[in-house]
């Protein structure tokens, strides 16, 4: 069984940063591709960027040149680092996760964490 755990989450003033961490408790954290979303009151949850195991990645237009994922494999842990944001930006913000492994793929969601973008 897979659990995800977001962190970092918070408040900033537009143009501030902020980095979420996802932390995997489970084995074979290698094999899984992990994807943050944001979820925004009144909208539809959103695919914001996504690592796979060999580190290649994938971003929404929307947060291009402004956030950057990673992996750290030897932590089980994967970054958001989210810098010059904007209001728009304000959203629940969870991870998602899926072993390239499997034929029937199954998703792991984290609880989420709160960021809120406002001077």
């Amino acid at each position: 069984q897979v659990q995800l755990v977001e962190s970092g989450g918070g408040l900033v003033q537009p143009g501030g940063s902020l980095r979420l961490s996802c932390a995997h408790s489970g084995n074979s954290f290698a094999f899984y591709v992990i994807e943050w979303y944001r979820q925004a009151p009144g909208k539809l949850r959103e695919m914001v960027a996504n690592v796979n195991p060999g580190s290649g990645t994938n971003y929404a237009d929307s947060v291009k040149g402004r956030f950057t994922i990673s992996r750290d494999n030897t932590k089980s842990t994967v970054y958001l680092q989210m810098n010059n944001l904007k209001p728009e930006d304000t959203a629940v913000y969870y991870c998602s996760a899926f072993d390239v492994r499997e034929r029937n793929r199954y998703y792991y969601w984290g609880q989420g964490t709160q960021v809120t973008v406002s001077s």
